[in-house]
Order: structure tokens, then sequence, then C-alpha cells
């Protein structure tokens, strides 16, 4: 395909697989697509080994990484930069509620135990600028951002090297913005996303957004993502302007993702409704797969969901425990296994392959395009 994004990008396939998994990221690229390293969950030098060995695995293949660089930061917790503060900072009541919700499941861990970070890692700025110098380092081509614009160090430092910068929105506004500060590529985000997302679905952002920048006199190229999970869907959004698709959640349910097989078997058997917007993973609304976590944290017995970043210090370790729970064979802490995931999860009826994901979307958008072309006869 020829189109600016494929140009850009160097893809042949304009089919943009954002992944936690090194190994999803270098079938996907492989395989005609582009594969997007998601960086927040590694501290800089982890990142370091992940790019080398995407490096090493990936045939010369285009790829790109996503880092996260918070345009906002909470004034509760603005004046912290480490996670050391950050840390101190959550209170004996939100320790004391999360050790009392894991081990309703018999998850056992004590309140002193409930708070855990790696390094630098985690949705902080030090460690989003930290891992973009790490990134840069590597034969990159495209670098992301999100939770707001772009930083100007990543679009200089991305025009210097000629990498193109993307940046994830989910309104026309911020779409304007990102394009007045210099961005290459725009990832207009709907609501049905999973991970951060705003309010407003796939099918009406994506004209929005094309068309507010086209009358601002912006040539942009767009990408469309949320609930994207079919290669009819693909087609559907290149129909309505956008030059290709940014897909996270169809990848979680393949042989390679970072995903359990216990979350894979409930993906195979949500339905699109089965997932809720909740500040009680990052503490930005994310979609994410709903159990009785997220309904003890937005309850009225709860204290309350912590700023960004220290949610995260407290989720992401409850989360790794309930997973190792479950493989040491309890059965109760299954309910509690969750992961960000859009409301496409309703369309996900098997785990395959990456390599088979990016066939079957090859095939279906030909086929959605062919029909479209038929019907205008001859």
């Amino acid at each position: 395909m020829d189109n600016a994004v494929c140009r850009l990008t160097g893809c042949e396939f304009p089919l943009f697989a954002f992944s936690h998994c090194r190994d999803v990221v270098v079938a996907v690229s492989k395989a005609g697509g582009f594969g997007v390293l998601g960086a927040t969950r590694f501290t800089p030098d982890q990142l370091e080994e992940e790019l080398a060995w995407i490096d090493a695995h990936i045939d010369g293949a285009p790829y790109g990484v996503d880092v996260l660089v918070p345009e906002t930061i909470d004034p509760r917790v603005a004046e912290f930069s480490s996670n050391e503060q950050r840390a101190d900072a959550i209170s004996s009541e939100h320790r004391a509620f999360t050790s009392g919700l894991l081990r309703q499941y018999g998850v056992a861990v004590s309140p002193d135990e409930v708070v855990h970070y790696e390094g630098r890692a985690g949705i902080t700025p030090e460690n989003g600028y930290a891992q973009m110098e790490v990134a840069f380092r590597h034969p990159i081509r495209l670098i992301a951002n999100a939770l707001g614009i772009a930083p100007a160090a990543m679009i200089a430092e991305g025009k210097k090297r000629g990498v193109p910068v993307a940046a994830l929105v989910g309104a026309k506004e911020h779409a304007l913005r990102q394009a007045a500060a210099g961005v290459d590529i725009i990832v207009a985000q709907g609501g049905e996303a999973g991970g951060h997302c705003g309010e407003v679905s796939t099918l009406v952002l994506i004209p929005e957004v094309v068309r507010a920048l086209k009358a601002a006199g912006q040539d942009i190229p767009v990408l469309a993502a949320g609930g994207i999970m079919t290669g009819a869907q693909m087609a559907a959004m290149m129909a309505a302007g956008a030059e290709g698709a940014w897909t996270g959640s169809v990848w979680l349910a393949t042989t390679e993702a970072e995903t359990s097989e216990a979350f894979r078997e409930k993906m195979i058997a949500a339905r699109s409704r089965d997932t809720v917007r909740s500040r009680s993973r990052t503490g930005k609304p994310a979609r994410q797969l709903k159990t009785a976590w997220h309904e003890a944290w937005d309850s009225e017995n709860s204290p309350g969901t912590l700023p960004m970043p220290l949610m995260g210090m407290v989720s992401e370790p409850s989360f790794r425990r309930i997973e190792n729970a479950v493989l040491g064979g309890n059965e109760a802490a299954r309910d509690l296994v969750s992961y960000f995931v859009g409301q496409g999860v309703g369309l996900v009826d098997q785990v395959r392959s990456a390599r088979s994901v990016v066939m079957d979307f090859r095939e279906e958008f030909v086929e959605a395009v062919g029909g479209l072309v038929g019907l205008l006869g001859e």
C-alpha cells in the first residue's frame, strides 16, 4: 500500500500493533504490519534490553516505540521527583484497603507489602524522558506519545533523526493542538479503546479529526484507533479518512502476547459490555476488563483512587500477585484477573498467532474494499 503513513514509517500495510510484548512487535513487523513496543512498564535499562532484542530479531523490518510523558501532573503529586517519595505518600488506608480486597480472594499480602516499584519505572515525566533517550539510540521508525502534547524535545529529536512522531488524541481540539506542536502523525483513539481513552466513539472521532485538520490547513495523516479488531473495520475507518489503523486489544489474544492463559480465556468469554473505564489501575480513566477489583475501588466503601502514578504503584504489583495466585491453583483469584482491553474484546473468539492476525486483517481488508468497489458497478 502506498500512502503517507506507509511512506513515513516504511511499513507495507498500515496496521499498527501496539503491544508491551517484544515478540508481538517482531511478528507483526515481519508480517508486513508495524509493531510498536509500549514502553511504560519498563525501566530505561529494561527498555534498552527489549529494543536490543528486537533489533536482533526483526530482520530490518520497521518498528516503533510508544512512551508516555504526561503533560499534566496532578497537583497532589507534582512536588515528587522520585518513586521513593511517591511510595511514601500512599496512605495506610489505601494500603489496608488493597490488602483486604486481595485477601477476600485468597491472595495473602500485608498492608506493608502492597506498594512496590522498580527503579524509575512508571508513568512519570522522568521515566518517559529517559525512555525517549533510549528509544532514539535504536533504529526506530516511529516514536509515539500519549497523555498530552508530545514533548518539544521529542519532536525536535524526531525531526533531527528523521523519525516520525505520533501523538494519541481523543478529541478534535487535541488533534489541532498536536498538529500545531509539530507532530507527524495523529492517532485518533475512540472511547472503545483499551487503556487510556476518551469518551467519543471511533466512528465519530475519525471523520471529525480528519475534517478539523483539513480545515486548519494541516496535512497530517490520521490513524484510527479504538475497537478495531478486523480488516473490515480498518477499511471502514480508511473510507472515513484515516490512513491506517492503530490496534492494541486484538494482540492480547495472540500466542506471543504477554497476557496470561487465564486472561486470554476471559477475553474469549467476554462480551463487549464487560469492560469499564476506571481510574482504579493507573489513576486516570482507562478501559479494562471489569472485575471485582474495579467494583471495590469504585464503591462507596473505597478510600478513593489515587492519582497517577501512585495508583499504578498499588495496582500493578497487586495484579501480578493475582496472576501468580491463579498459576498456583487459587481459583478464587481468577475473578480478579484483568488487563487493559477495549470493547472489541467481544469480537475475540480464539487465540491466534500474531502473524495470523496480520494475514487475516489483510484478507478482510481486501475483501471489504472489493465489496465497496463492487457496489459501484462498472
